[in-house]
C-alpha cells in the first residue's frame, strides 16, 4: 500500500473504510501495544477488559482487530432441562470389543 493512501481520508473511503486513525505503536513489555481510539472503539463495541482476535494478513501487511465474542456458558441443570422424550436417542449397542468386563 502507498503510504500517501494510507494517510488520505478519501482514498481509504473510497476502499471501504469507515473510520482511520494514526496510532503510535509503543513498547509494552516484550511486546508492542498501540492504544485504541475512543470513536474506534465505540463504534466496534469494545470497552476495557474485551478480547480482540488479532489477524495478520502477512502478504498484504494488513493486521486486523476483531471483538471476540463470548459464548454463553451453560449450566449443567440449563443444559439437563431441555432434554425431552422426542429428543433423546435410544441406547445403542455397540457389541463387545476386547475383553472388556461388564
Amino acid at each position: 500500500m502507498d503510504s500517501k493512501e494510507h494517510l488520505n481520508p478519501k482514498a481509504s473511503q473510497m476502499k471501504g473504510v469507515d473510520y482511520m486513525s494514526t496510532v503510535i505503536a509503543q513498547k509494552w513489555g516484550n511486546s508492542l501495544g498501540i492504544r485504541i481510539p475512543k470513536e474506534a472503539a465505540d463504534r466496534i463495541g469494545i470497552d476495557q477488559g474485551s478480547e480482540i482476535e488479532l489477524n495478520v494478513i502477512g502478504s498484504e501487511n494488513i493486521i486486523t482487530l476483531k471483538p471476540k465474542r463470548t459464548r454463553k456458558k451453560y449450566t449443567l441443570e440449563e443444559l439437563l432441562s431441555q432434554i425431552t422424550p422426542e429428543n433423546r436417542h435410544k441406547e445403542i449397542d455397540f457389541g463387545i470389543e476386547g475383553r472388556e468386563l461388564i
